[in-house]
């Protein structure tokens, strides 16, 4: 894949993820991508680069996005519903 190929494939990711994550800024998911590339520089097989990145970025939206677990709520209510009536 050419390089300039690549980087049109990058900014595409950028748009839909932009337009998929609402309650993300724009700039913040251009730095995720971005990031998220980089960390590809020294891959030789390049072809898969951008599917790759895409997942990478959906993921980390996706775990930013889901509420730190309370365990001591978490507990509780499973204990309530365990309890004999």
């Amino acid at each position: 894949m050419k390089a300039e190929g690549e980087a049109a494939q990058i900014d595409r990711v950028i748009d839909r993820l932009a337009i998929g994550t609402p309650a993300v800024t724009p700039a913040e998911v251009e730095r995720v991508v971005r990031s998220i590339h980089a960390r590809f520089v020294d891959s030789r097989v390049r072809e898969f680069i951008p599917l790759l990145v895409e997942k990478a970025a959906r993921r980390h939206f996706a775990e930013q996005s889901t509420p730190p677990v309370d365990h001591v709520a978490a507990a509780w209510a499973a204990a309530v519903v365990e309890s004999p009536s």
